[in-house]
């Protein structure tokens, strides 16, 4: 079996092959599944990443959620700190300026008066390289959504995912967080927290 990094490098090379038009069409199906979770109906306040290169694109996602009423935190990472916060965004496009790494990020007005407490948080969006079957994830490398969904072990966590970043089991650490639940185009996995 590879190693956790190989694994990460050839799922995240064979994501960054998929073409603007083919990461948006397969977005568009991934937010239908994820819209039609009775977790999404029913939750008040989700937190979601924003989508940065190949990622499952969500700005489209956080409009939708928006326009139904739900509050909406995003994350402003914190690199010294090594965490992330959560800031309550209204507009993306007037909200997001690009942050660490380029990555689109609340701006600072917003971060000192729109910082949401986590644990009113129901839902957690969450990107990541690889997932498995059970809800198994890995990110990049920094640890900062581990770090995050651990201390809100209230909040439902749903990993957003191309069907080719699924594999039967990744190799995980006792610190990688198990989700509730992946959503891919095609299908929605319940995870075994």
């Amino acid at each position: 079996m590879t190693d956790s990094s190989q694994l990460r490098k050839e799922i995240l090379a064979a994501r960054n092959r998929l073409t603007a038009a083919e990461i948006k069409e397969k977005s568009g199906a991934i937010q239908d599944n994820l819209l039609g979770l009775e977790k999404i109906i029913t939750a008040k306040n989700i937190f979601s990443y924003v989508s940065f290169r190949s990622e499952v694109a969500t700005l489209e996602l956080i409009n939708s959620l928006l326009n139904k009423g739900k509050i909406v935190t995003v994350p402003i990472t914190r690199i010294k700190e090594k965490r992330l916060d959560a800031i309550r965004i209204t507009n993306p496009e007037s909200d997001l300026v690009p942050g660490y790494c380029d990555i689109p990020e609340p701006n600072e007005e917003l971060c000192l008066q729109q910082k949401a407490n986590p644990a009113d948080i129901d839902v957690i969006l969450l990107p990541g390289s690889v997932f498995d079957k059970r809800g198994g994830r890995f990110g990049y490398g920094g640890g900062y959504y581990d770090r995050f969904v651990s201390s809100i072990p209230g909040a439902v966590r749903v990993g957003l995912a191309f069907d080719l970043q699924i594999i039967e089991k990744a190799p995980l650490q006792p610190h990688d967080e198990i989700l509730d639940f992946v959503i891919t185009e095609t299908r929605v996995l319940r995870g075994k927290r």
